[in-house]
C-alpha cells in the first residue's frame, strides 16, 4: 500500500505553471527548513500570528518537523490543515496552507503562506495563493475564501488585493508577547476571484472522499 492510500493529502498535486503545490512529506521537510533558516522576513517585524521564526536555529527544525506531524495526527473531517509545499521552477520556495471548521457546512476556510525571503518579490507570493484559490473553487465547491494579515505586512495585503480578495474588516490581533497589531481580513468569492495559470490538480478524487465530500 502506498502511504497516500492511507493518507489522501500525500496524494495531491496541484499544477499552475511554473508552480507545484506538492505535499509535505517527511522527504520534503528538511528542505522546506533549509528554506526557512535562510530568512523568511526581516526579524524586526513579525508577520504570522504564530512568531514561529522568532525560534532560534537550534530549535526551529524540531518545532517545525513537530508542527506537521500535528496537523497529520489532528486530521478531522470537521476540522483540517491542507498544508503544501510550494515548488517553483523545480525548487522548494515555501508553503501554501488552506485552513477550515466545518467545511462541509461551511464550505469556506482561510488561506495561509510563508515564502523564503530569497523568493519574494518575484510573483510567486501571487501564483502559489491563485493555484489554492483556483483548486479550492474548482475541485472543493467552495462559496467562499478568507486571508488576514496584518495591516504593517504590505506584501501579503498587496497579494489578497491582486487575487480578488475585497476588504472585510479590521481586528486587533496578538502576535509577540505583549504586543498587539491591527490585523486586516479579506474575503474571495467566485465572482471576484482574479485568475492566473490554469491549474491542473491530481488525486482529487480520494481528497474529496478523505474530506467528506463523495
Amino acid at each position: 500500500m502506498e502511504l497516500a492510500a492511507a493518507y489522501p493529502p500525500f496524494g495531491l498535486r496541484i499544477e499552475a505553471g511554473p508552480i507545484v503545490l506538492r505535499p509535505i512529506t517527511d522527504d520534503v521537510l528538511p528542505e522546506l527548513i533549509e528554506v526557512a533558516l535562510a530568512g523568511v522576513h526581516d526579524p524586526a517585524s513579525m508577520p504570522f500570528y504564530v512568531p514561529w521564526t522568532d525560534a532560534p536555529a537550534d530549535v526551529l527544525p524540531l518545532n517545525y518537523v513537530q508542527y506537521h506531524w500535528g496537523v497529520r495526527s489532528a486530521w478531522k473531517t470537521s476540522k483540517w490543515n491542507l498544508e503544501l509545499a510550494v515548488e517553483h521552477e523545480g525548487r522548494i520556495v515555501g508553503c501554501q496552507g488552506f485552513f477550515t471548521d466545518e467545511y462541509l457546512i461551511t464550505r469556506t476556510g482561510e488561506t495561509g503562506s510563508w515564502l523564503g525571503r530569497q523568493f519574494q518579490g518575484r510573483g510567486i507570493g501571487t501564483a502559489m495563493r491563485r493555484a489554492i484559490c483556483a483548486f479550492v473553487f474548482d475541485h472543493l465547491d467552495a462559496d467562499e475564501i478568507s486571508s488576514a494579515a496584518y495591516t504593517d505586512n504590505p506584501a501579503s495585503n498587496a497579494v489578497s488585493r491582486k487575487v480578488g480578495y475585497q476588504p472585510n474588516g479590521v481586528v486587533r490581533k496578538t502576535r509577540r508577547a505583549k504586543e498587539w497589531q491591527t490585523n486586516q481580513k479579506w474575503l474571495l468569492t467566485r465572482e471576484t476571484f482574479v485568475r492566473g495559470e490554469p491549474v491542473t490538480a491530481t488525486g482529487v478524487e480520494a481528497f474529496r472522499r478523505f474530506i467528506g465530500l463523495d
